[in-house]
């Protein structure tokens, strides 16, 4: 089995959706927490120039969460809902406050690999090919991966 050190980051030919999938030295419960304890979220989302400040976070089914990205004292504002909150399975809506008319549903769930080892999956249905195409040209995958970067080392240094 091929370990993914790098997120695999594709677009489906044929709906308006971005798979993301990720190998992790962890544990399907390690994963989950570090998705939806605020404390945690913050600590390793996105690009490393940013920081994040969490505005509102309720990780559960029905809940809501709001946060904003800092990078050289701009702010950039995300919110979403929580739709579906299990150990296995996270679903929710994701919205850049900047593209208001953009709402993402994603959908992520952790794949036991054996050895301390789970794969993260993730897809984003957007609304149209020509959004999701804006996200893939957007540098996304430079958050995505130095986000997970961070991750990695949240897991190694143990305080997760």
């Amino acid at each position: 089995m091929t370990t993914l050190t790098q997120a695999a980051i594709e677009a489906d030919p044929k709906l308006p959706i971005i798979r993301i999938t990720r190998d992790f030295a962890a544990t399907p419960e390690q994963l989950f927490r570090a998705h939806t304890e605020p404390e945690l979220f913050a600590q390793w989302v996105g690009p490393n120039a940013i920081d994040t400040r969490i505005e509102h976070w309720e990780a559960r089914t029905g809940g809501s969460w709001r946060y904003v990205a800092v990078h050289d004292g701009e702010e950039y504002g995300f919110h979403g809902c929580f739709h579906e909150v299990r150990p296995d399975r996270l679903v929710q809506t994701f919205t850049f406050e900047g593209e208001p008319d953009s709402v993402a549903l994603e959908t992520m769930w952790f794949e036991e690999l054996g050895d301390g080892r789970t794969r993260l999956h993730a897809q984003s249905l957007v609304d149209s090919f020509e959004g999701r195409d804006a996200w893939l040209s957007s540098g996304m995958e430079i958050g995505i991966n130095e986000g997970y970067a961070k991750l990695d080392a949240i897991l190694t240094n143990g305080s997760l």
